[in-house]
């Protein structure tokens, strides 16, 4: 009798852990190990997805959405704008707290976290808050930030996005160093630990301001190989997992049982940048002999149209003030061979493009060779591994760079990094205008300075239109992001979008 109470008893406890396991999320990351999770510092796609599951900001994105025009009150309930647009002041809510005891958030804690985000020693993303002209905390509860200038959309620089996550000042003080790994945040998951820099440890932040979370805790394990994360996956080991965003991948997925598919944006964006100011690229009539050869359709055929949504302006699609009323070149051999010889080559011209051996750039850059080619122009292909690839390209010694990103889903920041003649090779402001672009310098610097919301997309609408007509690049392709995840995973939100590139996890997210 006491051996079958024994055996009931350990059956009772069985039962009992079994829901309690479950309600650990498990989540598989491409990745083979931690970046940082200092969310002023994360920029790595493994690590950025942590790091919104620990944070918040001012204000935030709709867990679901990747609408700037839809941000909502988080730390702060709410907010004032001065009629110029330079002064926002924010009345932060009570009763917020910071995980691992580290008390209530204040309006010091909002303002350290935004001078900190603006400090290029201890934020990537400084040269977003190069506008902060004050940053003053009223009382314990009130922040008032001042701007030297008007800022695009200028709420987004205190979302739960990149610098605008709010940090705990003592803890970051106090953990030095460590804090790379250990932050503290007032998100509804608290980061434990990191285990080896293969998986990061999160548990349930249990006083979180929304509500204590449905789960007890996230394993979010780096796994590098598509393979291996789709065996954990399918074996039951991982609830959530980053996909491969390719056609056939997605489509045998979506034919297992017990799983779910989601194809979501922002992607990142696949441009062609032209070297205007490279022969024979600085002749307009060559660049449009490049957009009449490239087959745009062909390269999404071949990515497949589930996972690419096509390009169609300078812009990357979705974002605020992008525009689709511009004329795009149609596929046309004869007359981008025409155009060759008009520009004075009626044999053809040959071009050089440093290419990543990546798997997401290499192979594109093959169809685009192959395209090329047909019109009479050589494309020199000088393959280097990425990191080389990278270092290359900011030398300026490509003519046609392919790149691929995600920016903040406003026109402005696309605009002003891809296209403005600033953003240039070897200027002091150097960004990612690898096509040496000046169309459109004068209409991107008004827009960033015009208050008025419709002025400003006009302005937005006028520049994508002049890159357009320069044409300093090949749109091609936003590469959305894919997710899979078990049935019994409930987002506890309809998922559309992804800002940090993974899906929200918040109080609401459950396992059945």
């Amino acid at each position: 009798m006491r051996n079958l109470l024994a055996g009931a008893a350990l059956l009772c406890l069985s039962v009992l852990a079994a829901p309690a396991m479950a309600q650990t999320l498990r989540v598989g990351l491409p990745a083979s190990d931690v970046g940082t999770l200092d969310p002023h510092r994360a920029t790595a796609t493994q690590d950025k997805g942590t790091v919104v599951w620990a944070f918040s900001g001012l204000v935030r994105f709709p867990p679901g959405s990747a609408d700037p025009a839809a941000l909502e009150p988080d730390l702060a309930e709410s907010w004032q704008v001065s009629p110029d647009g330079l002064t926002y002041t924010f009345r932060l809510r009570r009763g917020a707290m910071f995980q691992h005891g580290y008390g209530e958030v204040t309006a010091e804690d909002a303002a350290f976290s935004l001078r900190r985000a603006a400090d290029r020693q201890k934020s990537s993303f400084a040269a977003d808050y190069a506008a902060l002209a004050a940053v003053e905390v009223v009382d314990s509860h009130t922040l008032r930030v001042t701007l030297k200038e008007p800022v695009p959309l200028a709420l987004g620089l205190f979302a739960n996005y990149h610098g605008g996550n709010v940090l705990s000042r003592r803890a970051t003080e106090e953990a030095g160093d460590g804090f790379r790994l250990r932050p503290v945040g007032s998100g509804p998951f608290a980061i434990e630990r990191v285990d080896a820099g293969q998986a990061v440890l999160l548990s349930a932040h249990d006083d979180y301001f929304r509500g204590r979370p449905k789960l007890r805790g996230i394993t979010a394990r780096y796994i590098l190989s598509d393979s291996t994360r789709e065996l954990a996956f399918t074996a039951g080991e991982l609830d959530l997992m980053a996909g491969r965003r390719e056609q056939r991948w997605v489509e045998r997925m979506r034919g297992q049982s017990g799983a779910v598919v989601e194809v979501i944006g922002p992607g990142e964006f696949r441009t062609l940048l032209i070297n205007t100011h490279r022969p024979p690229l600085d002749d307009l009539r060559v660049r449009q002999a490049l957009a009449h050869a490239i087959d745009v359709g062909a390269i999404i055929r071949f990515v497949g149209p589930d996972v690419a949504t096509r390009g169609v302006s300078s812009v990357p699609p979705g974002y605020l003030g992008m525009i689709t009323d511009l004329p795009t070149f149609a596929p046309d051999i004869p007359r981008a061979r025409a155009l060759l010889a008009e520009a004075g080559f009626p044999g053809g011209v040959a071009i050089r493009s440093v290419v990543s051996n990546i798997s997401t750039q290499l192979p594109i850059m093959e169809q685009v060779q192959a395209q090329l080619r047909r019109a009479g122009i050589t494309l020199e292909m000088d393959i280097v591994d990425h990191a080389t690839y990278h270092q290359r390209i900011r030398q300026d010694l490509s003519a046609l760079t392919f790149y691929g990103a995600a920016r903040f889903p406003l026109a402005d920041s696309y605009l002003t990094q891809f296209y403005h003649s600033r953003s240039a090779p070897g200027q002091p402001t150097m960004s990612l205008n690898f096509a040496h672009c000046d169309a459109a310098d004068e209409q991107i610097d008004q827009a960033r300075r015009e208050p008025d919301r419709a002025r400003q997309m006009a302005l937005w609408a006028e520049a994508q239109r002049k890159i357009a007509a320069a044409v300093c690049s090949i749109p091609l392709y936003d590469l959305l992001q894919v997710w899979v995840r078990s049935s019994r995973l409930d987002y506890g939100y309809q998922l559309r979008g992804a800002i940090h590139l993974a899906p929200a996890i918040t109080e609401a997210t459950s396992l059945r």
